[in-house]
């Protein structure tokens, strides 16, 4: 390796890392370890954010496609958190034609998005270049990192996941250490949790009692078996590791009683309930209490 290349590698990360530091300022530079666990939480993945709506909510989880920029939010004691996909990536995604091909190692039928090889080597630094960074720059808090488990629908190889699992760490690590204050709460992913749990803020999953088919457009109950396992894993996140816990349920929006059911149901547990409809386009005031 030349002299020039390990000089322009050190111009990068120092880029990185000073980009994250200024922003931390403007997004309160706080640690993850001095925020408060969310009472409330809110996901919401439409376009057009209605602000006062939002703002009732500790937590606000959004979808930056919708075009939301934090920093033009004013008097607000709300966390504005970015939904981010790490394990498969959409066409629509602008740096989606930038992915090398061979990082590209399978496909989500079901939501028809591709499965990135997070083993491949220059997959984090391309991840936080294209992903993190221009969002944490708009005054995004935090990041809800989704699709972790992704790698598992085609890589049975036990030796492969545990690469796999290693480049997620190598990504979240390097959330922590170059974005100082930054929120990260994981969806699943709770095989990760042995090494990165004091770098994270809370840990969520998804149909503890309301589910959501995509395939078939329905909504589902959860059988006791599936809920038996996520619970186990609550435990395990709550009293090993002490993380707050958030439960994703879904029902329709205008059924109330299914709604108020399952917030009362997952409160009662010590989690932090949302319910939301399948595609977490509507905003529910009801989990906000």
């Amino acid at each position: 390796m030349s002299l020039f290349t390990l000089n322009l590698q050190l111009v990068r990360k120092t880029y990185r890392y000073l980009t994250c530091l200024i922003a931390s300022f403007f997004v309160g530079g706080v640690s993850a370890d001095n925020l408060a666990p969310p009472r409330s939480i809110v996901f919401y993945y439409g376009a057009n954010p209605i602000i006062k709506e939002l703002s009732v909510f500790d937590y606000a989880v959004l979808e930056p496609a919708s075009g939301f920029i934090p920093t033009d939010v004013e008097n607000t004691k709300t966390h504005w958190i970015a939904y981010v996909s790490v394990g498969e990536v959409l066409e629509s995604q602008s740096y989606y034609k930038s992915i090398p091909a061979s990082w590209m190692m399978g496909e989500n039928t079901e939501w028809h998005s591709t499965i990135i090889d997070q083993s491949a080597k220059g997959w984090p630094s391309f991840y936080m270049d294209n992903v993190i960074l221009p969002l944490w720059k708009k005054g995004y808090s935090g990041f809800f990192i989704d699709t972790l488990d992704a790698y598992k629908l085609v890589v049975t190889d036990e030796d492969q996941q545990k690469k796999n699992r290693q480049g997620l760490i190598h990504i979240i690590l390097s959330i922590h250490r170059q974005c100082p204050g930054a929120t990260i709460i994981l969806n699943r992913g709770f095989d990760l949790l042995p090494a990165i749990h004091d770098k994270v803020s809370a840990v969520a999953l998804e149909s503890l009692y309301k589910g959501w088919n995509e395939t078939t457009g329905n909504y589902t109950d959860v059988s006791s078996n599936d809920r038996e396992w996520l619970l186990n894993q609550v435990k395990i996140a709550k009293e090993t590791y002490h993380l707050p816990v958030i439960s994703i349920d879904y029902c329709p929006p205008t059924d109330t009683a299914c709604s108020l059911d399952a917030i009362q149901r997952i409160k009662a547990l010590g989690i932090v309930p949302y319910v939301g409809d399948g595609h977490l386009q509507t905003i529910n005031q009801a989990a906000s209490n």
